[in-house]
């Protein structure tokens, strides 16, 4: 199964979080809202809290998140930095660093809705495929 998120070329540089669309196998899943996007793939480093997953190819597996007490997505090898997922949540206040999905609610808003909806339909795939042995990736474009 291949995820993909496109997040904008350019955004606007005051804004403190980043939108996205996120496809699998290229078909629109749900929108994405993250931590502000300062293209970490050309230099810098991921920032608890403050900074966008950089640019790049991941794999994904389900793992037990002992802060939200649950299973959730996993990505995997994001440089220099260890346990960002894919989550619900509705701001990017909301994301520490991960990745929220849900309904967006307009590029100006940092808020989505809709997002225990969404994530939960979107671990139901994840979760199938890699039960089928299917390798997961998502890339961030």
């Amino acid at each position: 199964m291949y995820l993909q998120l496109i997040r904008p070329y350019k955004q606007d540089i005051t804004r403190k979080f980043t939108k996205g669309k996120l496809f699998i196998n290229g078909t629109f899943e749900t929108s994405t809202i993250e931590d502000e996007d300062r293209f970490l793939e050309d230099s810098g480093t991921k920032e608890y809290g403050l900074t966008a997953i950089p640019r790049g190819k991941y794999n994904l597996k389900i793992s037990y998140s002992n802060h939200f007490q649950r299973e959730l997505i996993s990505i995997q090898d994001v440089p220099n930095f260890e346990g960002v997922r894919i989550h619900s949540g509705n701001s990017s206040k909301d994301t520490d660093g991960c990745i929220l999905v849900g309904i967006d609610a307009g590029d100006e808003k940092d808020w989505i809705s809709s997002s225990r909806t969404a994530y939960t339909k979107l671990h139901k795939k994840v979760k199938e495929a890699l039960e089928r042995g299917e390798l997961v990736t998502l890339e961030i474009v």
